[in-house]
């Protein structure tokens, strides 16, 4: 079959792309582990093709001892086993041409596992030695240098310095198993370049950088002066983060991007204390999109909303790149829980779907919120297994990546029959929200964002481009796109007259008709063609 990638005539793909995260352990299992794997992922490509999505980004899937599975890198260039080999990530990413969808997969460049043989060796080697330099490695504070070089603190909780048996200390922003790499090294800038070539040689089109904004550290480790450096994180300035130094490595990247056929793009997971400071990350030089959190993050409320999609906006603008718009991804609890959970939160969902798909720019979907899967908030201790946990109970990532259902009876289709139980087991009522049971009820999310996802590829005034603000009621948002195209959402618990007059093309619950006149339903929201 030809490839439908290729076929393609060149555009910036990029700025209104629709791209689908597959945490890659959760998503299909094809070998009946009861785990995810590469394998799954090909099985299940005729669904994201007809879902209407144009890339799927895939979580880590290189050889780790999965401390944090999967970035916790052993080496970049080769899977690991639980997840297949590397020549199934080549059929994955030809397959997933032929059926039209780009592959992005994620880079970790901020730090290694501590297997990984440059760790390895400088765990063997002396302090001050050559292997050393490739991590950072410093002398400790005190009588003894028992204290640690300074008070930074990791992402998962307690120091962010490990003390080896000859006195010295290692960093590691993360977990004591992710050692952070010294990117003042010029042999670690080029290892990286290599590793980006390589993949991009088997075909890959982009990366999702994790942690873009870690890699440069503040001349002389200086202290941050605070116990809740974690808080401060996308908020105020710290030395281990977002230093300007890491501007210097995405326009390296980017070279290497751009002499590449196909328009191959970078993705930041960056955090920045201002907007301003994360608009760097896509000026025109460097990366192609930086992950808007600010609007993950905004509460249910309209003029929150409102206020949060503007500054997104007029930051992006300023360099101009395309704003990302994202409501779930692996690292946070799902939004059906977030908005509210039960009815409620399932309703927000749906009408946060429309406001997202609505906005210009380009749209994240995180695997199973095209379900209207909830966060998993009872899973039995003896299962949670993440990292993060061990700053604090309340914040672990497990219930988000529990994996999807695909048909009505279990053991859900995660996997072949016969199969190992999931690595996280599914809840009973999940059978209600598989694929299976939703393509059978035209009401479901996953018609919901089928609809949208196609009408978004035909109407001409959606995707990349400008919005202009409609008046509207209290509690609601309205705007207008390209020629005739309006969105309204009503984030109010009470009925409101839409601000427009016009044909109904989608709407996320049914309007409440009453006295003659159509009204929005309660958290809901709907796409018009104006009259």
């Amino acid at each position: 079959m030809e490839n439908a990638i290729a076929t393609r005539v060149a555009t910036r793909w990029w700025r209104d792309a629709v791209i689908y995260q597959v945490y890659v352990r959760s998503f299909a299992d094809g070998n009946g582990d009861g785990i995810g794997d590469l394998l799954g992922v090909r099985s299940r490509l005729r669904y994201l093709s007809g879902l209407g999505v144009d890339a799927v980004w895939l979580t880590p899937f290189y050889p780790s001892p999965m401390a944090d599975f999967g970035y916790d890198v052993a080496d970049y260039r080769d899977v690991d086993p639980v997840f297949g080999s590397l020549a199934d990530a080549k059929e994955l990413i030809h397959d997933a041409h032929r059926h039209g969808l780009r592959i992005i997969v994620d880079v970790v460049p901020n730090h290694t596992s501590d297997r990984h043989p440059w760790f390895q060796a400088a765990l063997r080697a002396a302090p001050g030695s050559p292997e050393r330099e490739y991590y950072i490695f410093r002398d400790g504070r005190g009588a003894q240098g028992e204290l640690p070089p300074n008070d930074w603190q990791s992402i998962f909780g307690g120091p962010a310095w490990t003390r080896l048996p000859d006195g010295q200390w290692y960093l590691h922003l993360f977990a004591p198993e992710q050692p952070d790499l010294n990117w003042e090294h010029p042999p670690v800038r080029e290892e990286f370049a290599d590793i980006l070539r390589f993949w991009l040689d088997l075909g890959v089109d982009g990366f999702r950088i994790d942690v873009a904004h870690g890699m440069i550290k503040a001349p002389g480790l200086p202290d941050v002066g605070r116990p809740d450096q974690v808080r401060m994180i996308g908020s105020e300035v710290v030395p281990f983060f977002d230093q300007d130094g890491v501007h210097e490595i995405h326009r390296a990247w980017r070279r290497i991007l751009d002499s590449y056929a196909g328009e191959r793009i970078g993705v930041a997971e960056a955090w920045a204390p201002s907007p301003e400071r994360l608009a760097d990350y896509v000026r025109p030089d460097e990366l192609h999109q930086a992950f808007n959190f600010h609007f993950l993050f905004a509460p249910w409320d309209a003029e929150t909303f409102k206020e949060v999609i503007r500054k997104s906006l007029h930051t992006a603008g300023l360099v101009g790149a395309p704003s990302t718009w994202v409501l779930s991804n692996h690292d946070v609890k799902r939004h059906v829980t977030r908005y509210g959970g039960g009815e409620a939160g399932a309703r927000r969902a749906r009408a946060a779907a429309l406001l997202t798909l609505a906005l210009p720019g380009s749209a994240y979907v995180y695997q199973g919120e095209e379900l209207g899967l909830p966060e998993v908030l009872d899973l039995p201790e003896e299962y949670l297994q993440d990292p993060q946990r061990l700053r604090d109970p309340d914040s672990g990532r497990d219930g988000c990546r529990v994996p999807l259902p695909w048909t009505k009876a279990r053991p859900f289709g995660f996997a072949p029959p016969g199969a190992d139980a999931s690595w996280l087991p599914m809840p009973d009522s999940w059978g209600d929200l598989s694929v299976e049971a939703q393509e059978q009820d035209p009401g479901s999310a996953l018609h919901l964002y089928r609809a949208a996802l196609r009408l978004r590829r035909e109407l001409p005034g959606l995707g990349d481009g400008s919005l202009t603000w409609l008046d509207s009621p209290e509690g609601s948002l309205a705007f207008a796109r390209g020629d005739g195209f309006v969105c309204t959402v009503n984030m109010s618990d009470r009925p409101l007259e839409p601000a427009v007059d016009g044909e109904l093309l989608l709407a996320s619950a049914p309007l409440v008709v009453s006295d003659g006149v159509a009204r929005l339903a309660p958290d809901s929201a709907a796409w018009w063609r104006e009259r």
